[in-house]
């Protein structure tokens, strides 16, 4: 398919961002495709001067010495139409220094960057935060080791932001070759990822795409093809969809993010991740973090392949979910365990409550008795139309949908805040899945409960849960009030 050529306003680079000292210096890979130093974190990691005009043109591409296009319209850079506004300053935004917390202050951010993260609310950088970004920041690439729930999207996401914000491209650029991508490997996981990035990227003009199955293919590829776009986020079959109609190209992306690579492994998207990889500029002259929940022999391997010379960041399961949760374990027959759900979630305590089953068709029947019983309920499982699912989760954060009832690889991409508890229905098989679920509560600092179900059936799988959270979980019946 012919690509329309896009313009890209050329401007003077933004003068640095001295919000803190930094004197540090990146290792340079290729010297060649670097540019001076436009950050306030020392030498920009990339910038791929193969995007400006004077490259030679694409096969297809029509364009004349003039940097015109023939017979096209040609889309410029900065097309969002925006208020005029008060200039932001980060002096509008203090935090005073805390001893063993790294401000994002101390991370010479660019100041579009630190104004999104003065919405937030985020003052102190997360633990893997803490520890990768100084690294990233320089261009370093990153292995971490790390749950969801530690912000670690938020430390790939600012990596992205702040490379490209400091290293505009000047000239022109081909429609759909993002700068960034990251892959991720649940539908819900992406969305989530790019709301994140909608956030960050929100008082700069940087442009965010989602790529992924179940949703409207030519949507999708409009949202490509009608803007220059700087981040892609993407589940590996989508993204390959679009690789194989030639209707994106990954050969100038100067940034690749691998999110839950352990679960992309057990979910058996390592062949077509391993393709994507191979679409993208060598290791050497690209910025590769990977991220995952486990260090498998599997993942080190892989991890040796697609990264050069990285830093490793390990965040253990005990620093992330565990303090912040309350965990129980009720000891039930198979009889009780639907009883003491359904007491559960008419508690007052329970105020949103996600309930996870091992199989589709547990979570199916779950869900259809619990409707049955009148109790506000939604189901998340990869048997649901991916629009039902979207307005499923959009009902939950609303507040609309009191218990969401999700199969594990539904539940990964679930970021809800405020969710009061987590109830395993069954134990899961994965020891791994358990620190996921309860995950889903007591996040960013907030408190959560988590209740486990044990019977009969599956308490045998009690201690390789215990042998991964490094203590014994305490096993209880549960309180007469939910037996009635």
């Amino acid at each position: 398919m012919i690509k329309n050529l896009v313009g890209r306003i050329t401007g003077k680079k933004v003068a640095p961002q001295n919000h803190a000292p930094a004197d540090r210096s990146p290792a340079d890979r290729s010297p060649t495709d670097r540019s001076p130093a436009t950050s306030g974190h020392g030498t920009p990691p990339r910038h791929e001067p193969s995007h400006k005009a004077s490259t030679p043109a694409r096969p297809g591409s029509n364009s004349d010495d003039g940097g015109k296009t023939k017979g096209k319209t040609r889309r410029r850079r900065g097309g969002k139409a925006k208020a005029e506004k008060a200039a932001w300053s980060i002096d509008m935004f203090p935090v005073d220094p805390k001893e063993g917390e790294t401000r994002f202050h101390d991370l010479g951010l660019r100041d579009e960057l630190m104004q999104a993260i003065a919405d937030l609310g985020f003052k102190y950088c997360s633990p893997i935060q803490a520890k990768v970004l100084p690294h990233t920041l320089q261009g370093s690439d990153a292995i971490g080791k790390a749950q969801t729930g530690t912000g670690k999207t938020a430390a790939f996401l600012v990596t992205i932001f702040n490379d490209q914000l400091c290293n505009p491209v000047e000239g022109e650029r081909f429609v759909g070759e993002p700068r960034a991508l990251v892959i991720a490997p649940t539908r819900e996981l992406v969305m989530q990822i790019a709301q994140d990035a909608e956030d960050l990227a929100r008082h700069s003009d940087l442009q965010v795409a989602t790529l992924i199955g179940g949703m409207d293919y030519q949507k999708q590829l409009n949202r490509l093809h009608n803007n220059v776009i700087d981040l892609v986020v993407a589940t590996p079959g989508r993204l390959l969809d679009f690789m194989s109609r030639r209707d994106l190209y990954l050969d100038h992306v100067e940034i690749l993010v691998l999110d839950e690579a352990d679960r992309m492994l057990d979910m058996g998207f390592i062949p077509q991740v391993k393709r994507i990889v191979r679409a993208t500029p060598r290791r050497e002259d690209r910025q590769t973090l990977l991220f995952s929940a486990t260090f498998t022999q599997d993942i080190i391997n892989l991890s040796e392949q697609w990264t050069y010379e990285p830093i490793t960041i390990e965040i253990e399961p005990d620093h992330v979910a565990t303090d912040s949760v309350d965990q129980k374990v009720y000891l039930v027959s198979s009889e009780q365990r639907y009883r003491v759900l359904n007491n559960l979630v008419r508690s007052e305590d329970a105020t949103s409550v996600i309930v996870f089953a091992n199989r589709r068709d547990q979570v199916r029947r779950l869900h259809e008795r619990l409707r049955k019983s009148g109790i506000a309920a939604g189901i998340l499982s990869g048997e649901i139309p991916q629009a039902k699912r979207t307005s499923t989760l959009a009902q939950f954060k609303e507040g609309k949908i009191k218990v969401l009832v999700a199969t594990d690889v539904a539940g990964r991409g679930i970021h809800v805040e405020g969710v009061s508890h987590v109830v395993n229905y069954n134990l899961p098989e994965d020891p791994e899945d358990y620190v996921h679920r309860i995950g889903r509560t007591g996040r960013a600092g907030a408190t959560g409960v988590s209740i486990s179900f044990a019977s009969e059936d599956d308490a045998f799988l009690l201690p390789d849960l215990e042998a991964l959270l490094g203590t014994r979980l305490e096993c209880t019946h549960p309180p007469k009030e939910l037996l009635v």
